[in-house]
């Protein structure tokens, strides 16, 4: 396999949904890389090293012979583009467009839901108090959003996965994970896309108390 001289930075719990889908992506490429964890906690992303690697100080941020990139989706087709093996994204212009949607949205929206069920529920089983009015309808939009898309009985958003897939079934299991109600169709797709190996080499990362 050839050397690619990747680093990655992710969470020292690695609890981030954006790092978790930078992660699946580089694996589902079958791409060598390092990865080093910040601890967030102690603002280890603000130490003027990593300020000046990350410009956004933040976590995912990927280096490539010495080019740094953050923002996951920023980064995920980034990966795309530059490296051959297992698409990322479809290859259909409106397809491809519509997985860009899919990402962007669920980075900019449904706020109350990502708050009362964060990725701890997922990864450290956090018990959390019943989702709040805000946060139920943050749940339905998710619901109507992902009905839309999904056909019944489909196994991904398009003829085959995308890292789009791994990041809606991701924001599905924060409420899955939490024994909150989810539709039928939508908890088998994203029961389905948890097994994907990748996805669940990032669920099985080793991880300090919280």
């Amino acid at each position: 396999m050839p050397q690619t001289n990747l680093l990655l930075y992710v969470d020292s719990q690695f609890a981030s949904p954006y790092a978790m889908s930078v992660f699946v992506s580089l694996r589902e490429k079958g791409l060598p890389f390092e990865m080093t964890a910040l601890d967030l906690g102690t603002k280890a992303h603000e130490n003027p090293a990593y300020a000046v690697t990350s410009m956004t100080r933040r976590v995912p941020t990927l280096v490539h012979d010495g080019f740094a990139l953050s923002e996951s989706s920023a980064i995920t087709e980034y990966i795309d583009e530059v490296f051959p093996g297992t698409p990322l994204y479809p290859t259909a212009p409106q397809q491809r467009a519509r997985a860009r949607q899919v990402q962007a949205w669920l980075r900019s929206d449904l706020m109350p839901l990502r708050q009362e069920r964060p990725t701890e529920v997922i990864f450290y089983g956090q018990k959390m108090a019943p989702l709040s009015a805000d946060a139920h309808a943050a749940a339905n939009k998710l619901f109507s959003f992902a009905s839309m898309l999904l056909p019944d009985g489909a196994q991904s958003l398009f003829e085959q996965w995308s890292i789009a897939d791994t990041d809606l079934a991701l924001m599905i299991h924060r409420l899955m994970l939490h024994a909150d109600p989810v539709p039928q169709k939508l908890a088998a797709y994203a029961r389905q896309q948890w097994q994907q190996p990748s996805v669940q080499e990032w669920v099985q990362q080793a991880r300090p108390p919280l």
